[in-house]
């Protein structure tokens, strides 16, 4: 069997993806359908707040900054995502706090919901389980259950498609069902044209990490595409197990652009995704052009990957679901069981040696009997 051929040997598939990381990306469309049914459910009160915040970290966070950029010219409030131990100074009564834990034990969410809390907060919980589900059940926070045993980075439907449908309640938005419904027919035709049973030569993300093997990624988007962009990074570390980078246009040709010039042999050990999208404004169509170019000339192959769809989230999400399939490939063909993340279950081990989580839980315990 040559390398590459293992993308085409089912057997061979589910002997490296051990635990099924590649079936996550073949049903992404019936969790997000089913994301939308029980975010329904969730009683929340008719508020007219001034700012959100969506407080997670990793897999987590990635949910509020696809919102964030999905709601860009498009929400009539600030929306910030929060990546640590606090919330930002202005939070206050008028602020909903969107709090994502997958897991329900990441310490710097959990401050977060403390934080939230202090300073009066509307706050809402996403979790599947852990502290932060009990403390929201126990403090009477609205809280939205996600079903358990995901990998957080594969509980992306859980933990964005909810959010939408938390603004509609809001009357922040309107009209999103439309939109989900249609994104929901653009995803399934992504999983039919990238399956495993899709061979190689017609399997766009196959071919995709087939190119990218051996190299460091850099994925470079634009304007809605910023997390998307960020969305294939954490793809790539966490799935197939290598350094990758992102970047956003026109930002990085005032920076990133120069590190490449006399690159010389370094150049050799990147290659460059590019997000694209037939709509995509004339002066942002001229910076990719260059670009291209400049890395082109410096031996940095170039690929692209366009959004599917109408509507911008459907745009979005075809995207990232080819990044996830891609990444889940690449890790199969370097003979790379996806799920386990070894290095983030070690780190969390040393991190936790300094009590921090523990005197967190705490305060809010402390919260509870008060």
């Amino acid at each position: 069997m040559s390398r590459i051929s293992v993308l085409d040997d089912p057997a061979r598939i589910k002997e490296i993806d051990r635990k099924g990381m590649l079936s996550f990306c073949v049903e992404a469309p019936k969790h997000h359908e089913y994301a939308v049914k029980i975010a329904e459910k969730v009683e929340i009160n008719h508020l007219k707040p001034k700012a959100i915040i969506v407080a997670g970290m990793g897999a987590s966070a990635i949910g509020g900054e696809i919102l964030k950029d999905w709601g860009q010219g498009t929400l009539a409030i600030p929306l910030e995502v929060c990546r640590g131990y606090t919330l930002p100074a202005y939070a206050n009564e008028e602020t909903i706090a969107v709090i994502l834990s997958y897991s329900g034990e990441t310490e710097e969410t959990l401050s977060c919901l403390f934080n939230a809390i202090e300073k009066k907060c509307n706050v809402f919980c996403v979790s599947s389980d852990g502290t932060m589900l009990k403390m929201a059940e126990k403090l009477k926070i609205p809280v939205l259950q996600v079903p358990e045993g995901i990998p957080p980075r594969a509980a992306l439907p859980y933990l964005f498609t909810p959010l939408l449908v938390f603004l509609e309640k809001l009357n922040l938005i309107s009209n999103v069902k439309e939109e989900i419904s249609e994104a929901i027919k653009v995803l399934e035709h992504v999983c039919s044209e990238n399956s495993p049973e899709k061979p190689l030569r017609i399997n766009f993300s196959k071919k995709l990490a087939v190119n990218l093997e051996g190299t460091i990624p850099l994925i470079y988007g634009f304007g809605f595409y910023r997390s998307v962009a960020q969305r294939f990074k954490q793809q790539f570390n966490e799935n197939s197990k290598i350094p990758a980078f992102w970047n956003v246009f026109p930002e990085l040709n005032h920076n990133e652009i120069v590190g490449w010039e006399n690159a010389e042999k370094l150049a050799k050990s990147f290659s460059a995704v590019l997000i694209r999208d037939e709509n995509e404004p004339t002066e942002i169509k001229s910076h990719i052009a260059a670009t291209k170019e400049i890395l082109n000339d410096e031996g940095i192959e170039t690929y692209e990957v366009w959004g599917k769809g109408r509507g911008k989230l459907a745009k979005m999400l075809s995207t990232v679901l080819i990044g996830d399939f891609t990444s889940v490939y690449l890790a199969i063909l370097r003979g790379v069981d996806p799920t386990p993340v070894r290095t983030i279950s070690e780190l969390k081990e040393k991190i936790a040696k300094a009590g921090t989580r523990n005197r967190i839980i705490q305060r809010l315990m402390g919260k509870d009997s008060g």
